[in-house]
């Protein structure tokens, strides 16, 4: 008895350890299926809002693009009238150009003062001067000539009526740069009347105006109105020199003649 009470009592425990593991498998396994199922729910809700949004989305860039055609449209077809209008050329002013340290804001200075009476510096950028004599209104402007000012130069030439070009007669290393920019500027407009300024011939050393002509090979500008002027300015001068004076006056009758 005692034998069968000892096998009853352990087969009752493998009976309630069975139990007790199946439970705990069956309540494992119930709670796994739960929670996958709540992390699915999850899941199909986050893929519903997300839809939701991509949907929204959509209709928001839909609604941009309607709104942004029109105007993309107006800027297209105002574009193209502007590239469809001829660029007429004002043709008002005397562009004064040339290398800097060349002189050109004395010189300019002088015609429209009649004297330099104190020294001139360097134009950094643009320089703007007017002269009036009787009922005629000349324009000059002047634009510097350092290396990241001169490519601006070409932009200006659609408004010249004249290109006063000059050069520092007394620095012959820079003649061929000077030729280089020269020779750019006028094949933009084959007509443009041009005056070379050979300027400083009062310095030693200075380049006559035959070597500059030359030098600057102005025998290839083509056929259009040249003048190749020798000039100097000093500082307290009364009176200007021949050669500022004749530039002032073909200026003016170029001016004249191209209105």
């Amino acid at each position: 008895m005692f034998g069968l009470r000892e096998a009853g009592v352990l087969g009752f425990s493998v009976a309630v350890a069975g139990g007790v593991a199946y439970f705990i498998w069956s309540h494992s396994t119930s709670s796994g299926e739960k929670k996958k199922e709540k992390e699915k729910k999850e899941e199909e809700k986050k893929e519903e809002e997300k839809d939701g949004k991509s949907v929204r989305e959509e209709e928001g860039e839909k609604k941009q693009e309607q709104a942004v055609q029109p105007v993309a449209a107006a800027e297209a077809q105002k574009a193209s009238q502007l590239q469809s209008k001829p660029v007429e050329s004002a043709g008002t002013q005397v562009l004064v150009l040339g290398l800097d340290g060349a002189g050109k804001t004395s010189l300019l200075h002088c015609l429209a003062t009649g004297s330099l009476e104190q020294d001139m510096q360097p134009t950094q950028g643009f320089n703007a001067v007017s002269i009036n004599k009787e009922d005629l209104h000349i324009e000059f402007l002047e634009i510097g000539g350092k290396e990241e000012l001169r490519p601006y130069w070409q932009k200006y030439m659609s408004r010249a009526l004249v290109l006063v070009f000059v050069v520092d007669s007394s620095s012959a290393e820079l003649f061929p740069v000077a030729k280089k920019h020269l020779h750019e500027l006028l094949a933009s407009d084959p007509l443009l009347p041009l005056m070379v300024l050979a300027n400083k011939q009062d310095l030693p050393g200075s380049c006559s105006i035959t070597d500059l002509h030359d030098a600057l090979s102005l025998s290839e500008v083509g056929d259009r109105r040249l003048f190749l002027i020798g000039t100097y300015v000093k500082k307290g001068e009364a009176e200007l020199s021949s050669g500022v004076q004749d530039a002032r006056d073909l200026i003016v009758q170029m001016v004249c003649d191209g209105r």
